[in-house]
């Protein structure tokens, strides 16, 4: 008779961490982690006892409880390390995650697990079994639980290391935020908004963070050069120097792992469950993108040059602090439209509800506000319904404060298990707002980073009712998991939707269609240089995990490719390498966001412009994309949606259609 195994997970208690006791304190959340380690230590047992032929139903079963209990303790304690407000608990949250991330090597390299795994028939399983099983062993391979007991424990021992690396990381560029001082006259230039946040001291000083809402529009509107150049140094240093020792260390760690298992480098390693494939491909792939942008890009810089001179006669060149600002003066003079003229129909509340409206729409969701609580009390959660059954949650944490996270992500909170468990996940993000009477004005850029970060979530959501923990949500290739946001987000440029929430916070007046349509042409201008941007990016993720770490100077190679990819002047003193916090969790693989954009602009594409959110390309692309979660390989996506593998003409089009579509005149 086999072992239920919903008869050890119903042994855990609270499925949050903050509920536990009532409280995150650092005592309750180490015997949280410590329930969840005990439940996924008894399902392992009880995996490895079994004695009778091996099938999906007495060893897949448990197997994926162990993997549930680990994604419920990793994912928790993930989130309290980046938002807990206190900082102990963030501490703790540390420790628990590397606790967790140990429990979770040891997993990777357990032969008898492995075995039992590979004993099983599946010949008669489900595709998304059979799928489950076969990337599972292929996963074992690849963490070397074909090698010996001795190299088994130096790779876990390795492994263990890197993670510590990675936390600490992290950690740093978390908690090493800056202030600058400035004088009235250098904020000249900025939104009054921005002004009234940041009055004098009785210096007469104004002090500014490098967090998003303070530094983001410094660099875009400020007209002083030195405040520039002050921000973006503080900014680019803020984990500098305690992370360039931290992150040489995770290379060489890194390279020894991928050495031990027999591969050329950790780029090579890490490509090679992904769609792409390897290194190599990468490379391709980005040779390709370079092609298609260069041409684009090297027009914009020479109208930026251009414009600039008329302004300061004998300017020579433009440097990587004045890039931002040169291009919206620009936008401004030739297409007669000011980012800043927008900020108020932008309200985050508005926005919020904008983009919740768009997804219940278009997903044919319902969200309604819990009284279920969250880690801190700006934290807002909502319930996901489906004909009026309730399907999910979510929580968000939306703004800026002491020690949260400076950047924007949607995390898991609960692995999401037809059956056992109902999904739930988080947005962390800075906007502008959240504090009093502010009203939080967002530039349009930031209206697409939170229809970005949606997609993520509703991702996490609608794909968390899979049979398998293992298969939940995100649980898809790397190289695949930025499509659903990417896709989302080119849903803000459709005129109806914007004026449905877009509303002058003061007057009410709708958004008007003048403005959207110069606020489009404009945001279509500067499409090439910011897909050499993050080529740029991209191929330091690559380049630093695809040689050999000892020879890698960090301060040369990332001023190297820089000057090599972009025409805006290097700024001695930028060590961005040391807060670049996707090197931890992509690790050689950011070229995810450019590859992934590819396929999301096709994807796009087969939506009727005409009736974007209602029609039925909403529907056929959840059942087809986020409703399968991790369940199949992106490639079977990717065709199941386009009826074919994607193709490159749509970004070739989307890079290039600033140039096709509308005549730019500079002044």
């Amino acid at each position: 008779m086999s072992l239920d195994p919903m008869a050890i997970v119903h042994v855990c208690g609270e499925l949050h961490v903050w509920e536990a006791g009532g409280a995150a304190s650092p005592e309750n959340l180490t015997a949280w982690v410590d329930q969840r380690l005990k439940t996924h230590e008894a399902a392992l047992e009880a995996l490895l006892a079994i004695d009778r032929p091996r099938t999906p139903e007495n060893t897949l079963r448990l197997y994926d409880v162990v993997v549930e209990q680990l994604s419920l303790a990793g994912a928790q304690a993930g989130i309290l390390n980046s938002v807990a407000p206190d900082k102990a608990v963030r501490d703790q949250a540390q420790n628990e995650a590397q606790r967790v991330a140990q429990a979770g090597s040891a997993l990777s390299l357990n032969r008898a697990v492995y075995d039992a795994l590979a004993a099983m028939d599946i010949e008669h399983c489900s595709a998304a079994t059979k799928h489950y099983v076969n990337r599972t062993l292929l996963g074992y391979r690849l963490a070397g639980v074909d090698k010996d007991e001795a190299t088994r424990a130096h790779l876990q021992a390795l492994h263990e290391k890197a993670t510590r690396l990675s936390l600490e990381f992290g950690r740093n560029i978390q908690e090493g935020g800056k202030t600058i001082t400035a004088t009235a006259q250098e904020l000249t230039g900025l939104p009054q908004d921005y002004l009234d946040r940041h009055p004098a001291g009785e210096d007469g000083k104004i002090t500014i963070t490098t967090d998003q809402p303070d530094m983001q529009p410094v660099m875009t509107f400020a007209a002083s050069p030195a405040l520039r150049e002050r921000m973006f140094l503080a900014y680019n240093t803020r984990a500098y120097p305690q992370n360039k020792t931290v992150l040489e260390q995770l290379l060489a760690t890194r390279q020894e792992i991928a050495s031990v298992l027999g591969f050329r480098s950790w780029a090579d390693l890490a490509t090679a469950d992904q769609m792409m494939g390897s290194a190599a491909n990468v490379r391709e792939f980005l040779h390709k993108l370079d092609e298609a942008s260069r041409d684009g890009a090297r027009r914009e810089h020479e109208m930026i040059m251009e414009f600039a001179r008329k302004h300061q006669p004998g300017l020579k060149e433009i440097d990587s602090t004045s890039r931002g600002y040169w291009y919206e003066q620009f936008r401004r003079a030739a297409f007669d439209f000011d980012s800043q003229s927008v900020r108020p129909y932008f309200t985050y509340k508005q926005v919020e509800a904008g983009v919740l409206d768009t997804a219940a729409r278009l997903f044919k969701v319902e969200f309604k506000p819990s009284d279920v609580p969250g880690w801190d009390p700006a934290v807002t959660v909502f319930e996901v319904f489906e004909h009026g059954k309730r399907v999910g949650r979510f929580y968000l944490d939306m703004h800026p404060r002491e020690g949260k996270d400076k950047w924007f992500s949607a995390a898991p909170v609960v692995t999401g298990v037809k059956g056992r468990y109902l999904p739930e996940a988080a947005l962390i993000c800075n906007f502008p707002g959240g504090e009093g009477s502010d009203p939080g004005l967002m530039q349009y850029n930031d209206v697409v980073t939170f229809f970005h970060e949606f997609g993520h979530l509703m991702h996490a959501i609608l794909g968390g009712h899979t049979e398998w923990a293992g298969l939940s949500g995100f649980a898809t290739e790397g190289d695949f998991v930025e499509v659903p946001s990417q896709m989302l987000e080119e849903f803000f440029r459709d005129e109806k939707l914007l004026q449905s929430f877009a509303r002058h916070y003061q007057t009410g007046e709708v958004l008007p269609s003048e403005i959207i349509h110069k606020m489009k042409a404009a945001s279509s201008f500067g499409r090439a240089d910011g897909m050499r941007q993050q080529i740029y990016y991209t191929t330091i993720s690559l380049d630093l995990h695809d040689q050999d770490p000892a020879k890698i100077d960090l301060d040369s190679m990332v001023r190297d490719l820089y000057t090599r990819l972009l025409p805006w002047t290097w700024l001695d003193g930028n060590r961005m390498y040391a807060s670049f916090g996707h090197l931890t969790g992509y690790s050689s693989n950011y070229y995810t966001y450019a590859f992934d954009k590819v396929i999301a602009l096709d994807f796009f594409a087969q939506f009727d412009p005409e009736n974007l959110i209602d029609g039925e390309t909403g529907g056929r692309y959840r059942r087809t994309v986020l409703e399968q979660g991790g369940s199949k390989p992106g490639r079977e996506m990717v065709r199941d949606f386009l009826g074919r593998d994607e193709d490159f003409s749509a970004i070739a089009r989307w890079l290039n259609e600033e140039f096709e579509e509308q005549a730019v005149h500079s002044s």
